[in-house]
């Protein structure tokens, strides 16, 4: 069965995502990375939230602009919104997180679902649906943003360490 994975970069101060999700502070730091290669065959859909459908492109204005890990994946995506956008191949637009988390984890098989989108990841936290963290800090600190995980008021979650940067949510 497929597992939920929020695999993401973040600046060492936690933002995903500059002041109105722009992701060109990313575009200096891509580049050939183990942990991402090694990842990216062992992921089998993605599960992403509208603003990060519609949002910046971190490899904007290379060969990768518009593709998945910049062209290094291809497959199912299944965009959690109530405001589709146009048809695109290989994308669903699916309005409620249940059926998004069913929808992508039978198009996975027994490989990841990679979750994309901040505010994604927390609901698939919150309901109890997400598996393991993946957390890939950037040597950048970038003091406003999008936070890779923002919830006021909200209680601790346990993490255990399966190895450097990865996390099983308990």
């Amino acid at each position: 069965m497929a597992k939920l994975l929020y695999g993401f970069s973040c600046s060492v101060d936690g933002f995903v995502a500059g002041p109105g999700g722009d992701m060109s502070w990313l575009t200096p730091y891509l580049g050939p990375d183990p942990l991402v290669d090694e990842l990216i065959p062992e992921i089998g859909a993605l599960l992403v939230g509208r603003r990060t459908y519609g949002g910046d492109d971190p490899h904007r204005g290379t060969e990768g602009e518009g593709k998945a890990f910049g062209g290094g994946w291809e497959g199912p995506q299944f965009v959690l919104t109530h405001r589709p956008a146009d048809p695109a191949p290989g994308v669903t637009f699916v309005d409620n997180l249940v059926g998004a988390v069913a929808a992508a984890k039978e198009a996975a098989g027994e490989k990841y679902v990679n979750v994309l989108g901040a505010d994604v990841a927390r609901q698939c936290l919150e309901a109890g649906v997400l598996d393991e963290i993946l957390a890939m800090p950037v040597p950048v600190l970038l003091g406003d943003g999008v936070r890779m995980f923002d919830r006021p008021g909200g209680k601790p979650v346990g993490l255990e360490e399966l190895r450097p940067h990865w996390y099983r949510v308990v």
